[in-house]
């Protein structure tokens, strides 16, 4: 089952508030990792680097949560349940760029590592909660 992000979980993703991702490692246990995020269209996009733990848990399996609060408001929530559609390097770079310029107002990423392989990940949210909905 897959659902749909509303115009009003749409907005929430637009501001600037800080997502929380959830992965399962090798192990079963629990990673939480915070990050940016943005979406397209009914899929949640995040940005991550080539080696990280959440790229290596998201590839094993791709279940996946992440749950935001607005800036403004505590209670003004979004929490998706969701499976990794895709992993790749096409568009990586120019995406961690934009989110660069969405929460921080620098047209370039600033703590890009030398070498450093970005991965642009794509969730169907399967399940989603919003207060207020």
């Amino acid at each position: 089952m897959t659902d749909r992000l509303t115009d009003a979980a749409k907005a929430l993703i637009e501001t600037k508030a800080i997502a929380h991702l959830a992965t399962l490692d090798a192990e079963g246990n629990p990673q939480i990792t915070p990050l940016w995020i943005d979406h397209d269209g009914d899929d949640i996009v995040l940005n991550t680097a080539e080696g990280r733990a959440k790229a290596r848990n998201m590839r094993r399996n791709p279940k996946v949560a992440l749950s935001l609060t607005a800036p403004d408001d505590p209670y003004r929530v979004l929490v998706v349940r969701g499976t990794v559609r895709e992993i790749t390097t096409d568009g990586a770079d120019e995406h961690i760029d934009s989110l660069a310029k969405k929460y921080l107002g620098l047209d370039t990423y600033p703590m890009r590592q030398p070498g450093e392989v970005r991965l642009k990940v794509r969730i169907r949210p399967d399940r989603i909660v919003a207060q207020p909905a």
